[in-house]
């Protein structure tokens, strides 16, 4: 099990640990499957709801907040009936803006998983209001459920009413619809991972399409795409995308060794300046950009 989960594994029913146990190694994707889902459930007698509650302290044992000390977790319930961690992540040395919520990297968790829809989201926290405007991005809209310790179950559209989303603006395809921009692989492993994310770019707003990967000691690749929002402030940098799966995945953000960016240089808003800078606060000094096509 990775050190990270230790205290909070410490503190769940007995029934849970046991049926926890054999799937929490150290090489746990930090999500699981319909099948251990099913497992768990049996094992324990709660249903999905008790069950994501119950399981929320491990997702915000995934937290780096170095700035404020306040971890929050976030688990994100698929329609494919994987269950996804999320949780918030902060960056010394960095601006506020290029911090992560856990709502944002539950849900960008399981996008870049290849997840195609979020039947409910469940948080520790109220979500922000910087959240609800991120999940009104979803395919699911404001039919998701949002589920918080000690409420009512609800929906998006209880916590983000007279919404103004994507619908309004007539975009067709939304956040985890399936997308394809057709751009072609070129270079190296490492090159063709920040292409193929940029491919996948949520970016019906500006067109700038963009995809970072990342690349640590042992050789590991963790690819994010771009995720735009219809407010603006809301969208989520390539870069954190890719920072969230780092960090699921439990390697340390501080232990990249290379990045490479795949975005027009003449696009209509760039990603370079930002990304150069937070990777610098990471301690990799090492951004190689690409052009697209």
């Amino acid at each position: 099990m990775q050190s990270r989960f230790h205290a909070a594994f410490a503190a769940l029913p007995s029934p849970l640990q046991a049926a926890l146990q054999p799937l929490l190694t150290d090489t746990f994707p930090a999500f699981f499957t319909p099948e251990q889902m099913q497992l768990i459930r049996t094992q324990t007698g709660l249903e999905n709801r008790e069950l994501t509650f119950a399981l929320l302290p491990l997702a915000a044992a995934c937290a780096v907040t170095p700035l404020s000390g306040f971890n929050v977790g976030a688990l994100a319930l698929g329609k494919s009936g994987h269950l996804w961690f999320g949780a918030n992540m902060e960056f010394s040395g960095a601006t506020m803006q290029q911090t992560v919520h856990a709502e944002q990297s539950a849900v960008t968790h399981a996008w870049l998983r290849g997840e195609q829809g979020l039947e409910a989201i469940t948080v520790n926290y109220t979500p922000c209001g910087h959240c609800r405007q991120f999940m009104n991005e979803l395919n699911s809209g404001t039919a998701l459920r949002i589920n918080l310790p000690g409420r009512e179950p609800a929906t998006l559209g209880d916590y983000l009413p007279d919404a103004f989303g994507p619908r309004d603006l007539a975009i067709e395809k939304l956040l985890l619809d399936e997308v394809d921009h057709g751009l072609p692989l070129k270079g190296d492993e490492l090159c063709r991972a920040a292409l193929a994310a940029a491919n996948r770019s949520h970016a019906p707003y500006s067109q700038a399409l963009s995809g970072v990967a990342l690349q640590m000691a042992d050789g590991a690749i963790f690819a994010g795409s771009y995720a735009e929002n219809a407010a603006f402030n809301p969208s989520l940098p390539p870069l954190q995308a890719a920072l969230i799966l780092l960090n699921l995945a439990g390697y340390d953000v501080l232990q990249i060794q290379r990045a490479v960016l795949a975005e027009a240089p003449d696009a209509r808003l760039i990603q370079r300046q930002a990304t150069a800078a937070t990777l610098q606060a990471l301690g990799c000094d090492t951004l190689q950009t690409i052009p697209l096509r």
